[in-house]
């Protein structure tokens, strides 16, 4: 989501147009001004002459009939944002700029894909924090279970002298071990489920999405960072979550 909206950042212009009896100072004093404006970045000066040239181009032959007299093109600024969520108060500051006469941006797609990026992070977080609650749960009654079946193991190895640390440790073992292999299958099941996603955008013959599929990363540009988190979570529940519940059922 942060590479898609970076990419319609890239492509979103803002065009600020001056009113027509600014003379070349005033504008110049303006451009000076519009460079110390924060969240602006590629900004472009259009002269109404460059603007009436290019239409003139754009007729072809018909073009040949304009006449100088006939430019009614305004000087116009043409710039990038750098963040999309930031846009409606960077186009606030313009408008209160002197010589501005309006200033067009693409206001609601912005907060559109802004809203979407943070319902997606926040969506993300959820699930990671109700999975997180789901897998203690299930290792939580995997060691009741397993302390359960192992009792008697349990007291004669007390009775020898086993040492607290010595009779967790095995659970710990499994817990790690239950971890990794489950981090393991998630990471795969989630690899082939994205690249299905990406053949599926390659395909669609929407023109925005085919846009922004060049935007989409790949997922092996990630997928040894994915794979380290992975292990890392799933070993680090695992171990933790073996830790304290077989504390709470072994009472050693």
């Amino acid at each position: 989501m942060n590479s898609i909206v970076g990419y319609v950042e890239d492509q979103n212009e803002i065009v600020i147009v001056l009113n027509d009896d600014m003379s070349q100072s005033e504008i110049d004093e303006f451009d000076a001004e519009l460079n110390k404006v924060d969240n602006l970045m590629n900004i472009v000066f259009v002269s109404k002459e460059e603007a009436f040239e290019t239409e003139k181009e754009k007729l072809g032959e018909a073009g040949e009939l304009l006449r100088e007299d006939d430019n009614f093109y305004p000087n116009t600024y043409r710039v990038k944002i750098n963040d999309l969520s930031r846009l409606r108060n960077t186009v606030k500051d313009i408008e209160g700029m002197e010589g501005v006469d309006s200033v067009k941006a693409p206001t609601e797609i912005a907060e559109t894909l802004t809203s979407i990026k943070k319902l997606v992070i926040l969506f993300g977080m959820g699930i990671v924090v109700l999975l997180i609650g789901v897998t203690l749960i299930i290792i939580a009654n995997t060691i009741k279970i397993t302390v359960f079946n192992r009792r008697k193991e349990i007291s004669i190895m007390k009775y020898v002298g086993a040492t607290d640390l010595f009779i967790k440790f095995p659970f710990m073992i499994e817990g790690l071990i239950l971890g990794l292999v489950s981090a393991i299958s998630a990471y795969f099941i989630l690899w082939g489920g994205y690249n299905y996603l990406l053949d599926w955008l390659t395909q669609n013959p929407s023109t925005w999405i085919q846009s922004i599929n060049g935007s989409i990363i790949p997922f092996q540009q990630l997928g040894l960072k994915l794979f380290g988190g992975f292990a890392a979570g799933g070993i680090g529940i695992g171990v933790v979550g073996s830790m304290i519940f077989v504390r709470n059922y072994l009472k050693v």
